[in-house]
């Protein structure tokens, strides 16, 4: 068993393995004695790659080899807006939802077939999420660390699975097994649904911190084309209000330590009705410096979760992340058109900038030729289109 204290330990980078691991620590002579042979390349779960697509993955892992870089961000708490996505990079996927483990809606969607297809374009690619149950496919790592939580100092575990292209991480900690076990559906933010869990900010500050230890300290090896820690040249994606956390702690623990220097976070609404807002007392949970204060403090016309002055999640996650993100471009123009689409967020993303990308679709998933609740199979060469003539 492995047990690591989150601010001891070593930095160490990714490299790019096919066969044996190289245990050089020179990129370049490592890529100079990869082989691929005459195998053929597929992923967990895709398609046989064709010729074209064996020379893109191939080219895309040489350059993870070199260490490909993105440009370097501003290392102040003034966020550049700029993520260049080169070939070949470490994403590092953060959500409370990851289908088919765990799913409430769209979230747990995205989270489930953004990645894979991802994988497929050639880069490496890690989801982390609750082990909210004991699932039968994901196994421990034996690897632990001691995180700050509050007042207190938890202990969390990570578990894995390797799927379609994609290591999937499970943080596991009472504050999610307990709470959920048996069933991964609205309890997973509160015991009914409609109710949240009183302690959800110590649940998902507990997550956003296991998120950036994970990439650092976890061992994987069970892709044939990348080996060992991913390291700290990643890009987060951090989803929702939950995630929020990741980009400060980024900033007010690690950067000014010198880890992850050129990592960036990407910050992606789903649904912006959700925000995080509570006290502003409850600031103090979540320890963080002070000089992060304003990118939390928010003033709304309601009296829950309390009074007055509160703060924000979602807005902090915004402010704070190097690009914001959201699921389509029709909902990035809704978000700044007014208060009420924005929901009294508009101003602060008028100011960030947010750019929509359409979700995509699992084709596995929902495929019409193998999907088990359709009960007539068919595909684009079957499929009869009837057209009806209105009067």
């Amino acid at each position: 068993m492995a047990t690591i204290t989150a601010s001891s330990f070593a930095s160490t980078s990714s490299h790019v393995s096919y066969g044996a691991v190289s245990s050089g620590s020179d990129p370049k002579t490592g890529c100079k004695k990869m082989s691929f042979g005459k195998q053929t390349l597929t992923h967990n779960g895709l398609r046989a790659l064709n010729s074209v697509d064996e020379l893109r993955v191939r080219i895309m892992a040489n350059s993870v080899a070199r260490q490909t870089r993105g440009k370097t961000v501003n290392s102040t708490r003034k966020t550049s807006g700029v993520i260049v996505c080169g070939s070949g990079m470490n994403l590092v996927f953060l959500g409370t939802e990851v289908g088919p483990w765990s799913k409430t809606g769209g979230l747990g969607d995205v989270l489930g077939g953004l990645p894979p297809a991802m994988a497929a374009n050639g880069h490496r690619v890690m989801t982390i999420s609750p082990r909210y149950d004991q699932y039968k496919d994901a196994w421990d790592t034996e690897v632990t660390v001691e995180l700050k939580v509050g007042d207190k100092t938890e202990t969390v575990r990570f578990f894995h699975c390797y799927k379609r292209g994609v290591d999937r991480v499970f943080v596991d900690h009472p504050l999610f097994l307990e709470k959920v076990w048996g069933k991964t559906a609205s309890k997973i933010y509160g015991p009914v649904a409609g109710v949240d869990f009183k302690d959800n900010q110590l649940r998902f500050s507990l997550l956003c911190q296991a998120a950036l230890v994970a990439p650092r300290v976890l061992n994987l090896n069970s892709s044939k084309y990348f080996s060992g820690p991913y390291g700290e040249e990643v890009v987060f994606i951090a989803n929702d209000w939950h995630t929020a956390l990741l980009p400060c702690y980024l900033k007010a623990i690690y950067k000014p330590k010198g880890i992850y220097k050129t990592a960036k976070v990407a910050f992606c609404i789903h649904n912006i009705a959700y925000q995080g807002r509570f006290a502003f007392a409850d600031f103090a949970l979540l320890n963080l410096p002070n000089e992060f204060k304003s990118s939390f403090d928010f003033i709304d016309g309601y009296d829950k979760p309390a009074k007055g002055r509160k703060i924000n999640w979602m807005k902090a996650g915004i402010l704070e992340s190097d690009k914001v993100l959201t699921v389509s471009p029709y909902y990035a123009e809704e978000l700044v058109s007014s208060v009420e689409k924005g929901v009294e967020l508009d101003n602060i993303l008028r100011k960030s900038g947010i750019q929509g990308i359409v979700n995509g679709m699992d084709v596995q998933e929902w495929n019409p030729v193998t999907d088990k609740y359709t009960t007539v199979k068919y595909d684009a060469s079957t499929v009869r289109i009837l057209i009806v003539q209105l009067p």
